[in-house]
């Protein structure tokens, strides 16, 4: 990781492959050279001018002819920077465009492993560092580099000998700058990660605001927060003392390099061997050599960063994206699944899942019941495909169902969970989440699936109707009015498969029953799972697989279970006497 962090190579690699616009980055750099050129010809015209300066003497067409290169100069470096500039806001779009397109794609487990709000840095902050560079200091080092290469050959041609004693600048800001630029990686890569970290710890707290009030939480999270905030201001402070350091050394190697040229040129001036307009040609190119090579201090600082950047961007384009992306399409209308033998592990060293089978008809409910924690939400995560068992396979009819295509499988189930997740917007955008939009979706079947889902009425108590904001998470639904948009956006998919995670459990005796309802109708000729918090909404399900430690221990009916699983017996005794 070291040699890759001192080394360009990863960062250009990355650009090249975005497929940078060509033609605006060769007419930009056409526009640099140009724009070089016309600035070039100044002190040449105004060499010319103090030579030859008398008020009689003035020359019409000199003088509008440095007036011409100005503004030829003006315009075309205009232009430059913006098809540079263009440029790199294209190449970070499409970089953005990568990430994008990478994470929707990653499987669950990598979201199991971190933040959601580092990778949001990641794709914000670290590309905008890369943005910056390529879109703010890019061009001018260009441009620079031209000038510079354009100023250095006519001074040598002009006048060697002071060139030479320009140039000895040269070595000593190499040498300052190298341990600089070695010490600003370390520090840009710490803050990069910091910000990462401080950002998803904060959008961790807005998310679960009411838990945090709940809780009377405000003094831990500010105290959270200001540490991120120090942290952050540490690493803030740790670059500008290299900032610090830099302007100030490249000022003091600048003005004693002028004072130097100033002085050895009035001496030649004064004896004869080099007229004054040489040496304000001299001067100015000089200048044109100066402010470029400061520049590029601010350059190569942000080049230090975006190699920290690009090896986060590439981390994440380099990871392997959820397997099954392409695959069989089927229909599983009318076929049965089973599981054989299926073990599961979210680590190497503990096994959340040991081989379980079970089989469940066209059309059947089978339910899931044991303690907190035996696994029976795991065993819901592999039949969505959110995970792939270590062992064991599940089937769909005679198929493996890591054969299908994952939006073909996953586009068959509907689920209906105990947090009725929602997304911020409208309900109507709620109804037709995931929904292709060439679906067409008409108002008189959104009305349709919400009466299905009981849902009809309360939407229309809301002024804006279908078209009236939830808000982020939902917040501003009720839990059963949550539950019945969700089971309303499960009717509207018309799944071949229903898996509802105890989809009343956290609802009050009124909601319960009106979801209920909805939930029956929905089950209506679907194979169903379900996870059971309470044995009496599983009593009349088909089969019952009862799983303690991550093992089947039994399975049956409810009244077989009754009579043969001591602890399911137990379960039943509490919660149904």
């Amino acid at each position: 990781m070291e040699k890759q962090q001192n080394s360009i190579k990863p960062f250009l690699k990355l650009i090249v492959s975005t497929k940078i616009p060509k033609v605006a980055l060769t007419m930009g750099l056409v526009a640099s050279v140009i724009t070089t050129l016309a600035g070039l010809v100044v002190p040449i015209l105004t060499k010319e001018l103090v030579d030859g300066f008398s008020v009689a003497s003035l020359s019409i067409p000199l003088i509008v002819g440095i007036g011409v290169a100005f503004i030829a100069q003006a315009i075309i470096s205009g232009i430059g920077t913006y098809l540079l500039s263009s440029v790199g806001q294209k190449v970070v779009a499409r970089l953005r465009d990568r990430m994008w397109l990478k994470i929707t794609r990653l499987p669950v487990s990598y979201f199991d492993k971190g933040t959601s709000g580092e990778t949001v840095s990641r794709i914000v902050n670290d590309t905008s560092i890369v943005r910056e560079l390529i879109s703010d200091h890019f061009p001018s080092f260009i441009g620079g580099i031209i000038s510079i290469i354009g100023a250095v050959t006519i001074l040598l041609i002009m006048d060697w000998k002071m060139t030479l004693m320009m140039l000895i600048a040269v070595p000593i800001v190499i040498a300052v700058m190298t341990p600089l630029g070695r010490q600003m990686v370390k520090v840009s890569k710490s803050m990069q990660d910091e910000t990462a970290n401080f950002s998803g710890a904060i959008q961790q707290t807005l998310s679960e605001i009411r838990l945090m009030k709940s809780s009377t939480a405000e003094q831990n999270e500010e105290a959270k927060g200001l540490n991120g905030i120090q942290k952050l201001l540490q690493y803030g402070l740790k670059e500008s003392r290299i900032t610090a350091f830099i302007g100030p050394l490249m000022y003091l190697v600048v003005m004693v390099v002028i004072v130097i040229i100033i002085g050895y040129g009035g001496m030649r001036v004064a004896n004869g061997t080099m007229s004054t307009g040489s040496l304000v040609a001299f001067l100015l190119y000089l200048f044109q050599i100066i402010f470029p090579i400061t520049s590029f201090a601010m350059f190569f600082t942000q080049l230090q960063k975006a190699k920290g950047a690009t090896e986060r961007i590439i981390e994440i384009l380099d990871l392997p994206v959820e397997e099954g992306q392409e695959g069989v399409e089927m229909d599983i209308s009318n076929k049965p699944i089973h599981a054989q033998a299926v073990s599961f592990g979210y680590d190497d060293e503990h096994a959340v899942l040991k081989n379980v089978s079970f089989e469940a008809l066209p059309g059947q409910m089978i339910a899931f019941a044991g303690p907190s924690g035996s696994g029976k939400t795991t065993m819901f995560g592999l039949l969505e495909r959110f995970y792939e068992p270590t062992s064991g396979a599940i089937y769909i009819g005679d198929t493996p169902i890591n054969q299908l295509s994952l939006s073909s499988w996953r586009s068959q189930i509907g689920y209906v969970s105990q947090e009725s997740a929602m997304m911020a917007g409208t309900i109507r955008e709620n109804l037709c989440y995931g929904l292709s939009a060439s679906d067409q979706i008409s108002d008189e079947r959104l009305w349709e699936v919400a009466k299905m889902a009981y849902a009809d009425q309360f939407i229309k108590d809301f002024p804006e109707g279908l078209n009236t904001e939830v808000g982020e998470r939902g917040v501003k639904l009720s839990g059963g009015q949550r539950q019945r948009i969700a089971i309303a956006r499960a009717f509207l998919r018309d799944p071949k498969i229903l898996m509802m995670d105890e989809a009343t459990a956290s609802l009050d005796s009124q909601s319960e029953g009106v979801v209920q309802q909805a939930l029956s109708r929905l089950m209506e000729g679907r194979t169903t799972f379900v996870i059971a918090h309470r044995l009496s909404t599983i009593v009349d399900a088909d089969n019952i697989i009862f799983i303690e430690n991550g093992q089947v221990t039994g399975a049956g009916t409810h009244q077989e279970l009754t009579k043969s699983h001591a602890l399911y017996r137990e379960f039943a005794e509490h919660q149904l006497a």
